[in-house]
């Protein structure tokens, strides 16, 4: 673990390196550090042109959880998509339901289906807690109708991983009856040779309507 007076000196490392090897393992060495103080510097790689990089970067986001949200939000770039699909991928795994209308769109309008993958999965597992019951019922109706609308997506990964989303989604509490009907009907679609053409596709809905009873 990084002393408290290292996470400069990796900020440093970091700004300071001078080719993809080297922002690779200053990325990987600030992400681990799971310093408050890396966050901005761990968003900023998300725009540099080093996937290697980038992935050490969301790790090291998701690792640091709830704080890393609102410089993710303040710093999606419009005009840099490799940044913005980093920063899907970032809130997906963070859970954090400050991230929905990211991920909400992410889902619907991305060209990326690794993007709307991950935007599936984060979806189906925001984290609700501390929220209102009436705020828990809205951002749970989002999330299902976001994950039904892309049962019907073009990319067989996306689909599998709105299965996943949906089971994730369905097996929170608090979940009310009719939702959990037409997010069953969703699934069912899926795990259907006549709404669904990608066997593993199938099979992942047909587990998760085993796994909800």
């Amino acid at each position: 673990m990084a002393l408290p007076d290292q996470p400069g000196l990796l900020i440093q490392a970091l700004q300071q390196a001078d080719s993809p090897d080297s922002l690779l393992e200053a990325t990987e060495k600030l992400a681990a550090a799971r310093h408050p103080e890396a966050v901005l510097a761990l968003v900023e790689v998300l725009g540099f042109n080093n996937p290697g990089a980038a992935v050490a970067a969301v790790d090291g986001l998701i690792a640091l959880g709830p704080m890393a949200v609102a410089p993710l939000l303040a710093n999606l770039d419009g005009h840099n998509y490799g940044a913005r699909a980093w920063a899907v991928r970032a809130l997906a795994g963070i859970g954090d339901a400050r991230g929905i209308g990211v991920l909400e769109r992410a889902l619907a309008t991305d060209i990326g289906p690794s993007v709307r993958r991950a935007a599936a999965k984060g979806l189906g597992q925001l984290n609700l807690e501390g929220l209102t019951q009436p705020e828990q019922a809205d951002l749970r109706r989002r999330c299902l109708e976001a994950l039904l609308a892309a049962c019907s997506d073009s990319e067989w990964i996306v689909r599998y991983a709105v299965a996943v989303g949906l089971e994730l989604l369905l097996g929170q509490p608090g979940v009310i009856e009719e939702e959990r009907q037409r997010g069953l009907a969703g699934l069912a679609g899926l795990a259907s040779t006549a709404g669904e053409d990608t066997p593993v596709v199938q099979q992942r809905a047909q587990l998760a309507l085993g796994r909800l009873g």
